[in-house]
């Protein structure tokens, strides 16, 4: 099916029947209530213990929250929005250079999910890069806008710092030493998607992200600041989770509910998009190294024979998640024991 980017400057007055969703797979949006009890965790608190209980709840009643006074510089969020905004106005030619379907391209541009999988695409073009170590992937970046390596650099690695600090206090969470989950992640690599949503024509009848779980450990979300779009699901309802100032939403992927034997759920969420308003967003995922074994540990296996899940290398899982369709429903579950 052919398929072309979303941000080439052509306003539809209707939307394209590639990207019509059949009755029953519609958003439904009138039916969606916003998230009142989201969880707003504050890492800035002095008491850790009182933050490990947050998180565990967090991560066991609704596999996601939200962090505040978390370390990473207003400035460099600010110029992280700004630069891929600039990045997504460029002249379609100049932004062509990039385009790729092959998830296996370290840096690409593309459009909905995954093209040559899909029968019906989403409306949502991306930039997706590998992003660490730097010295290796930066080199293949955008050069235009000229302070998109230097922005995006510096956003990754306080990103970074981050999302490490935060499964510290993930393994806390579930008992096992503070180490544990960086140890046997391995050198985790780290991607990052910065998404575009254009203003749609019909929004009720699409999605900018159809409903799925990430397939890596951990993803820090940040959220345009003035277009919502995100919706989680809880208790079969789906949600809609509102900007709130300074905070990052952390949703847990695939790898971190296999290590936790279920204990912690993957949170499943989508995108939505509207009428009159584009929206951005930057999605950072810490990844396994591709060699990292991920299986639960006996603490959290207990008196079981085996894990919920079987033992694989992190590679396999991504390569099997990349050869779905996103709509095709949980990957792991391709992986429990029988």
């Amino acid at each position: 099916m052919e398929t072309q980017l979303l941000s080439a400057g052509f306003r539809f007055s209707t939307l394209p029947p590639s990207y019509v969703r059949p009755e029953p797979d519609r958003p439904k949006l009138l039916e969606v209530a916003d998230y009142h009890n989201a969880p707003i965790i504050d890492l800035g608190c002095a008491d850790r213990t009182f933050i490990v209980q947050q998180i565990a709840q967090a991560c066991q009643n609704y596999g996601f929250f939200q962090v505040i006074n978390h370390g990473v510089l207003k400035e460099v969020v600010e110029k992280m929005l700004e630069v891929a905004n600039e990045f997504f106005h460029l002249p379609v030619e100049e932004k062509m250079k990039l385009y790729s379907n092959d998830p296996s391209k370290t840096t690409r541009l593309s459009t909905s999910s995954n093209p040559p999988k899909e029968k019906i695409h989403n409306w949502r073009d991306y930039l997706r890069l590998h992003v660490h170590p730097l010295d290796k992937y930066a080199k293949e970046w955008p050069t235009n806008p000229t302070s998109f390596r230097e922005i995006v650099g510096n956003y990754c690695v306080e990103i970074r710092q981050l999302g490490l600090r935060l499964q510290e206090l993930i393994s806390e969470s579930l008992g096992l030493d503070k180490e544990y989950m960086n140890k046997t992640l391995g050198e985790q690599g780290q991607h990052m998607a910065i998404n575009y949503y254009p203003p749609c024509p019909e929004p009720e009848l699409t999605y900018g992200l159809p409903a799925h779980t990430d397939p890596n450990t951990l993803t820090i979300l940040l959220q345009d600041t003035k277009v919502a779009g995100l919706q989680l699901l809880k208790d079969g309802k789906w949600l809609a989770v509102k900007p709130f100032p300074n905070a990052f939403v952390v949703n847990l992927g695939d790898q971190l509910q296999a290590l936790s034997n279920s204990k912690y759920k993957s949170s499943w969420h989508r995108a939505v998009v509207n009428t009159h308003h584009a929206r951005i967003s930057v999605a950072s995922f810490l990844c396994p190294s591709n060699t990292a074994v991920i299986k639960a540990p006996k603490e959290l296996i207990g008196d079981e024979s085996q894990g919920i899940y079987r033992d694989y290398k992190y590679a396999e899982y991504y390569d099997k998640f990349w050869s779905r369709n996103l709509d095709q429903g949980h990957c792991l579950e391709l992986f429990k024991n029988i």
